[in-house]
């Protein structure tokens, strides 16, 4: 209520976060909608924080915040883990990253204010200290392979193949630790030179980082800080729901095929085409982080999939493929499913690649040509009073604290060397020229990743991984186990591309919130450091707990491990191993993933958003439609809620699916440990037919 007695309604409240207490002129202008002429008299962003000292790089980098990076690493790690082993879809965690690193550190600091002992107040740069540390850690959980090719090296995966190829590595604590030690710093040296030229010269706009760095700056305002309270109490609650929730379930899933999970929505026979909704906190938080498109999107690919062609080819059982072969033989429906998936994929990819790379030279090419794109002072235009008192004052720090070039070509040169030396030990097969021309053309692969994800925020890590993987296994060859070859060097060309175009966000974010660029590296270092030890623990509590891990019908089918070790058998066989007339589905796929992606961007804003995605269409083809029926759920509760109050909707939904996401996520951890205990849940609850549950009577009666 104001003090009129009026109800305030969130806009108001949100107007009053956004703005502050504003004054009776600035209210009548924001009653009138006049936000333009009110933002006019508002100071920028650096005004705001113009009183505030910018702590040195050193005093960025303090232990709270390395102690609270730690904690949600390990929060943030079990849930890319578990994403990665279910679908492979991974939203952007960044908001939650940043939001839980404000949200502990201010209350541990209000803390020790009250008790007197606070010695440095909580700031905006360690903030995004925390961030970059929490995001490169959580990082490692994707980049490392654990759902892709890594997890593919295995035999679990390779007796998935029925391959001739039995050409394996199984997962090893040990070697999987030291394998992310050596590959996975590399790509930080690989593009700290250039920081300069990309965030200031090209003024590349990266936007998750400038998004990340916007958030981080809000919260440190007094009318952010209380929007930011409310986003974490309603983190909070939907939290504690979700992993109640999991409990919850845990209870009734005491066999094979038991639980709310295997809850028949739409009938038993849609359920065996993986038609059903399976109670899935984390896939309708997904949903409601996701694109509209996207989760139309991966509908859309169920339903051709699962609904059309794999009940249409599975009538052609005898004559496309042995009827004798076993449900998961690659030379039978399970082959059709993979490589017309891979198809997709990779058609997708490719376009992407291409488009994505003429677009890095057609821009590099632009600014290159400009002639003041070397003096800082002119990077914007000719006449220094366009440079904005932010841009000014971000640049001036940017540049203060210089990471030297010799450092950078120095490192990236000894940690090669590193690699080249050692990396052969641990897998035979990738041999040490193999490695040595990924890293001398990976410099040139990472910067232009790096400045495909300034223009688009788009990374192609993935695609640069899977051109590795057709590469050296072509190269090495099928005798001399170019297999695991392949998908090893995917793991090296994917570290060093992925760790540098995030090392460049983090960058951008440091140049709008004006934090140290050393503290960003450093900040990096430390956040890659944990996740090279975390990620390979928690992905080892997955593989003993669960011994179907990696199963097409489990709960954690790993459905990209069979995909990227099936890139390499293609690399390594050709196209003789595929069953019949399933080549010719292949090129009528890719062929439509390209030319689907060519009608997206030829067609205006209006018509492109209904147009579906094929990287998104293909992810159901081989795991089934369940988890697109939480994630259009999603869709559904976020579009109700928009259309009641879109302004609360905006402000609060980022968080509501980031506590459904956390807490299903988290109760891993706990449903790990008791199956490592050997403890079973109590009950199981399935769901039968009449005519079943009949005959399940009379053998119990007798």
């Amino acid at each position: 209520m104001d003090r009129n007695g009026r109800e305030r309604g969130f806009e108001e409240e949100e107007a009053e976060e956004k703005y502050g207490e504003l004054d009776p002129n600035q209210k009548a202008k924001r009653d009138r909608g006049d936000e333009g002429l009110m933002a006019e008299e508002l100071m920028s962003v650096e005004k705001i924080f113009e009183a505030q000292e910018v702590p040195s790089w050193r005093k960025q980098l303090t232990v709270r915040a390395f102690v609270v990076s730690f904690v949600l690493s390990v929060l943030f790690t079990f849930i890319v883990m578990k994403l990665n082993l279910t679908t492979g879809i991974i939203p952007s965690l960044s908001v939650s990253a940043g939001l839980l690193g404000f949200f502990f550190v201010k209350t541990w600091t209000k803390f020790l204010e009250k008790s007197g002992f606070l010695k440095q107040p909580f700031t905006r740069q360690e903030n995004t200290v925390i961030q970059t540390c929490v995001v490169a850690s959580s990082g490692i959980a994707f980049s490392g392979g654990f759902g892709s090719y890594l997890f593919g090296l295995s035999q679990r995966i390779s007796n998935l193949a029925s391959a001739d190829v039995n050409d394996f590595k199984n997962p090893s604590l040990g070697w999987i630790v030291g394998f992310l030690f050596i590959v996975s710093f590399i790509g930080l040296f690989s593009v700290v030179p250039l920081r300069k030229i990309m965030i200031i010269d090209f003024k590349l706009t990266y936007p998750s980082g400038t998004a990340t760095s916007h958030l981080i700056n809000s919260f440190h305002t007094p009318r952010g800080a209380k929007l930011a309270k409310k986003q974490v109490r309603m983190l909070g609650k939907f939290f504690s729901f979700s992993f109640l929730w999991g409990f919850f379930q845990w209870f009734f899933t005491a066999g094979d095929d038991c639980g709310f999970v295997n809850f028949p929505t739409f009938g038993l026979k849609a359920y065996q085409y993986r038609f059903y909704f399976d109670f899935s906190a984390t896939y309708v938080g997904v949903g409601m982080i996701c694109p509209y498109i996207i989760n139309i999107s991966v509908l859309l690919g169920g339903i051709l999939s699962w609904g059309l062609m794999w009940p249409l080819i599975e009538k052609r059982k005898g004559d496309w493929y042995s009827a004798e072969l076993s449900p998961n033989s690659f030379h039978g429906l399970q082959g059709y499913k993979v490589f017309i998936s891979i198809a997709l994929i990779l058609g997708d990819g490719c376009y992407n690649f291409v488009k994505v790379l003429s677009t890095t030279l057609t821009g590099l090419h632009r600014q290159l040509k400009k002639k003041d794109v070397i003096p800082v002072s002119d990077a914007s235009s000719p006449s220094t009073s366009d440079v904005t008192f932010d841009d000014k004052r971000r640049t001036q720090l940017f540049l203060k604290d210089q990471i030297p070039s010799w450092f950078s070509v120095g490192g990236y040169a000894v940690i090669a060397a590193v690699s080249i030396a050692t990396l052969p030990h641990i897998f035979s097969q990738l041999k040490w020229y193999y490695i040595l021309v990924i890293y001398v053309i990976a410099p040139v692969l990472a910067f232009c990743n790096a400045y495909g994800t300034g223009l688009t925020d788009w990374s192609l890590a993935s695609t640069y991984g899977k051109l590795a993987i057709f590469t050296i296994g072509a190269w090495a060859g099928a005798s001399h186990g170019g297999v695991v070859a392949g998908l090893a060097a995917c793991g090296v060309m994917m570290n060093i591309v992925s760790t540098a175009s995030d090392l460049m966000q983090d960058f951008k974010t440091g140049y709008m919130t004006l934090s140290s660029p050393r503290s960003m590296f450093v900040s990096q270092v430390i956040g890659t450091a944990m996740g090279c030890v975390i990620s390979p623990c928690v992905f080892w509590l997955f593989y003993k707990a669960f011994d179907d891990l990696g199963q097409p019908d489990s709960t954690y089918p790993a459905p990209y491990a069979t995909v990227y070790r099936n890139m390499a058998l293609l690399a390594v066989e050709g196209f003789s191993s595929l069953p019949k007339n399933c080549l010719t589905l292949c090129y009528g796929f890719f062929a439509a993933a390209v030319v689907i992606n060519l009608i997206r961007d030829l067609s205006g804003k209006k018509i492109r958003q209904f147009i579906p995605i094929p990287m998104a269409m293909a992810i159901p083809f081989y795991i089934g439609s369940y988890f697109a029926i939480d994630m259009c759920l999603g869709s559904l509760i976020l579009f109700v809620w928009e259309k009641i109050n879109k302004a609360k909707a905006e402000a609060l939904a980022p968080a509501v699916a980031s506590g459904l996401i956390c807490g299903d996520g988290i109760w891993t951890l706990p449903s790990s440990i008791l199956a490592l205990a050997g403890v079973k849940p109590p009950i199981c609850m399935k769901f039968l037919s009449r005519t079943t549950n009949g005959k399940v009577d009379a053998f119990l009666a007798h």
